[in-house]
């Protein structure tokens, strides 16, 4: 096991920068907005911790890269910002790929993140992927079918009974698409996979900082050790790419979790595809999430 510990002084200028400009930009964000991004860089911070690698596949050893800083970030010329025009993210719940996303991409669209649960092997020659994008046309599709807890079970009805081959233009393989367990492991595990790709498409590389869901992740065990939340330094990117009250965001998060969370259990009963738009929502896995965004309130609101 290895701990990735960086200098208070090299995350300060992560996060800060040396830049006047942008240390002028950062003295103008809220007291408590400071306060808490601040924590980047306290060695005792309660809130944000060091990276630990436990083994040599994961993913900051295995796909060596040159971190980015908020000034890399901030100056980066190909970096696409949302404006008046295309400002919305649509999430479509599909089995169609990338070339049917951008025809149906709508005008005022800055992404359009489509979801399977069907697993993806975007070539003969290739394992599987847990998701394609191209971050060019703003489309990106992902599959959370390894996130189910019977996705490894001889029994999971999921897999298909044999090879079918069919034209790039034939999509009748999603037809009745299974659907698994929906629990809150499975909720917890999309949403760190969706942000953390749509983080991408606003610009922001994988962490290399402090726990992050920025982080990258070459397995699933590694995907679960990382975090739902974004580390200060990339908070401020994200802060200054959509622009946002970290306070507000924050309290719209707990809402989330808390809406209808309370008289909605985990599922247990398999759902088809017909009764898709009335799944409840699991949140249980969320619980230590929640906690951790209360921490983070406290110090803001002090």
């Amino acid at each position: 096991m290895q701990t990735i510990r960086h200098s208070e002084q090299t995350l300060k200028t992560a996060l800060i920068s040396k830049n006047p400009v942008l240390m002028s930009q950062y003295e103008k964000l809220d007291v408590g907005e400071q306060h808490l991004m601040n924590e980047a860089f306290q060695p005792t911070s309660g809130l944000f911790g060091p990276i630990t690698l436990h083994s040599q596949s994961d993913w900051i050893i295995s796909h060596p890269e040159a971190p980015q800083d908020f000034e890399q970030f901030f100056s980066d010329p190909y970096r696409k910002t949302p404006s008046p025009e295309k400002h919305s993210i649509y999430v479509q719940s599909i089995g169609d790929i990338l070339k049917y996303l951008k025809k149906k991409k709508p005008e005022d669209a800055f992404c359009v993140v489509g979801i399977t649960m069907i697993d993806l092997y975007p070539r003969d020659s290739w394992n599987f992927v847990f998701g394609q994008a191209s971050l060019t046309d703003g489309v990106g599709i992902f599959s959370f079918a390894r996130y189910g807890s019977d996705f490894y079970s001889l029994h999971y009805e999921g897999k298909l009974k044999k090879l079918q081959k069919t034209s790039s233009s034939d999509y009748s393989i999603f037809d009745n698409y299974y659907i698994p367990e929906i629990t809150s492991v499975l909720l917890l595990r999309s949403c760190k996979t969706l942000t953390h790709e749509i983080g991408h498409i606003f610009g922001l590389r994988h962490c290399q900082w402090l726990t992050c869901l920025m982080q990258g992740s070459n397995h699933l065990e590694e995907a679960d050790r990382r975090p739902l939340n974004l580390c200060p330094i990339c908070l401020r990117k994200l802060q200054c790419a959509i622009g946002f009250s970290i306070v507000e965001r924050y309290k719209a998060l707990v809402r989330w979790i808390d809406d209808e969370s309370a008289n909605m259990p985990g599922v247990t009963a398999k759902h088809s595809r017909k009764d898709k738009g009335s799944l409840p929502k699991p949140v249980e896995a969320f619980k230590e999430w929640k906690e951790w965004i209360m921490k983070c309130l406290a110090v803001l609101q002090k």
